[in-house]
């Protein structure tokens, strides 16, 4: 019998699987330059018009140059770079003041936070990467460029890719940011393009219409920059030099030339430069880190209004604080303690330090008085500890002896001592006295916040080579009825509508006036100081000025 055969299926071939290939997103780069940030900005904060001609200047190559100008000072004939001696020639009535580094710093990092509503990837729009960073003063030959480096503000550059159609596309999210920055008192020259360097190029080189957005198109960066000149690729004034030399003014002659002659004649830098303002090389959009936030929260399942369970709250804070500044080698100088009520009302206080610590028991003790302040309410359900300003603190080698014989000891409990009487009194009034390099007895030394300053190292080896001081130093007064024919101190003067009586004088240590200053104090010429010690036992110090018409005594200290 025969079996019936198994008719087994025609194995099919299944299709290939075709792979969907995607197409790679073109990134998309604005740059926003405000070239007269610094002079507007001065003018809105002295109420000015925008015709007036103001200008901003700061030192470069020993000179002060304009670095901003506004408007009016630019329909004048001024220009970034010029000095101030000629801006003053061409025009009288120029307003002027000096650049403020750290103020336009602050602005600045305020204008990037805002930019950041339109792309949360917000950068500098300066060159950074060193290339072209062999002076700081200005170069005729690229103006704009060193003007730039001289003030290191008012460029971004935001990488708006799938971020435009939010705005209802590229020119409309340009031109509102145009107009904001107008309601703000300042004036912007923006661009986009596909790479980072013919965004900065258009922005700075391709307006056409007053202030108006350029826009290239995607995949047409090549054709946007290719009429603009060489000082829009950010090379060194060497290479723009030698290619003007060859007869090379734009960017697109620049790109008809070999690359393998271009790179041996003017450097790597010369094509590496080309190739970012045509998008062949990436020059991505860094943001800058956010600054690292010290803070620690406690929210609570119940309400509590009792001080111990508030104490305990902080204590909790404190350490979970003082762990990560610890981790990152940080100490707080100044704390805020949060509190919020089951009503939705805060209440807030702050302690300050007089040296930046972290450690928790030192730090508890500063919220005592304070914490007695608080009112609960009907109950507080959540508590937040804030390090408002920290401050680097290495570690330290720890003491195996006991603590008196540490003298890192005696430095904390004087820290500890500043801490407490700065929170009574402020800081501001604790003052020390640290050395100067002067041999003027009201010049010898300077006043300076105890809480902000250290301690002069070599104080005593400072102090014995010089001559004996008074422990306070003030204003000359005059003395009354002394003889001031007699280079010797007089018996007898009045001082202070009092009688006094000379026992004992030594001296006299002439000092005489710093030829090089025109101090007011000193016009009178040499002084012959002498220590006197009177009948009832003060001492003083007395000085007379012998090239003085007529000469006099007059009193400038008292010894201890």
């Amino acid at each position: 019998m025969s079996h019936p055969k198994h008719i087994l299926p025609k194995t099919t071939r299944l299709p290939k699987t075709t792979r969907r290939s995607s197409s790679r997103t073109t990134r998309r780069i604005a740059s926003l330059w405000l070239p007269r940030q610094a002079a507007e900005r001065g003018l809105r904060r002295e109420a000015l018009a925008a015709e007036t001609p103001f200008a901003v200047l700061a030192e470069a190559r020993n000179a002060l140059r304009i670095v901003s100008l506004s408007i009016g000072a630019e329909a004048r004939g001024l220009r970034r770079g010029m000095g101030q001696a000629d801006a003053r020639a061409l025009c009288p009535d120029l307003r002027t003041e000096l650049l403020d580094p750290g103020a336009e710093t602050m602005f600045h990092a305020g204008l990037r936070r805002w930019a950041q509503r339109y792309s949360p990837w917000v950068g500098d729009d300066e060159d950074h990467d060193g290339m072209a960073q062999e002076r700081l003063g200005f170069d005729a030959r690229n103006p704009r460029r060193d003007m730039d480096r001289v003030t290191g503000q008012g460029a971004l550059a935001l990488d708006i890719t799938g971020c435009a159609h939010l705005f209802g596309g590229e020119a409309e999210m340009l031109e509102e940011i145009r107009v904001r920055l107008l309601r703000m008192g300042l004036s912007a020259q923006l661009a986009a393009a596909d790479s980072k360097g013919a965004a900065w190029a258009l922005a700075r080189f391709g307006q056409g219409a007053a202030d108006q957005p350029v826009i290239a198109a995607a995949g047409d960066t090549r054709a946007a920059i290719s009429s603009l000149p060489l000082q829009a690729l950010r090379l060194e004034s060497a290479a723009i030099e030698g290619l003007t030399r060859l007869g090379v003014k734009t960017v697109g002659e620049m790109v008809m030339l070999p690359r393998a002659s271009l790179a041996r004649r003017f450097g790597a830098g010369a094509v590496r430069r080309l190739d970012q303002a045509l998008g062949a090389e990436a020059e991505p959009v860094g943001p800058r880190a956010p600054a690292p936030l010290y803070a620690a929260r406690l929210s609570l399942p119940e309400p509590i209004g009792l001080t111990a369970d508030l104490r305990a709250g902080l204590d909790r804070l404190l350490a979970r604080l003082c762990a990560r500044l610890e981790q990152d080698g940080r100490g707080a100088r100044r704390l805020r303690l949060s509190l919020r009520r089951v009503d939705r009302s805060n209440q807030s206080v702050e302690v300050a330090l007089a040296r930046p610590g972290r450690d928790p028991g030192r730090i508890a003790p500063l919220f005592e008085k304070a914490i007695d302040t608080l009112e609960a309410g009907f109950g507080i359900d959540a508590l937040r500890l804030h390090a408002v300003q920290v401050e680097a603190l290495s570690a330290r080698q720890t003491h195996a002896g006991p603590d008196h014989a540490d003298p890192r000891h005696k430095r904390d409990a004087l820290d500890d001592l500043l801490t407490r009487l700065g929170a009574r009194i402020g800081f501001e009034r604790i003052t020390r006295l640290t050395p100067a390099e002067s041999h003027l007895p009201e010049k010898a030394f300077t006043v300076a916040s105890a809480a902000y300053s250290e301690p002069a190292a070599n104080w005593r080896a400072w102090a014995a080579a010089r001559p004996s001081r008074p422990l306070n130093v003030f204003a000359p007064e005059p003395v009354i009825e002394a003889s001031p024919e007699t280079a010797s101190p007089p018996q007898t003067f009045r001082w202070r509508a009092q009688t006094w009586r000379v026992a004992a004088a030594i001296g006299p240590e002439r000092i005489a006036p710093e030829w090089w200053l025109d101090d007011p104090e000193w016009r009178s010429g040499l002084r012959d100081y002498w220590r006197v010690e009177t009948s009832d036992g003060r001492r003083l110090w007395l000085f007379r000025t012998p090239q003085a018409e007529p000469p006099g005594w007059f009193v400038a200290g008292e010894f201890a």
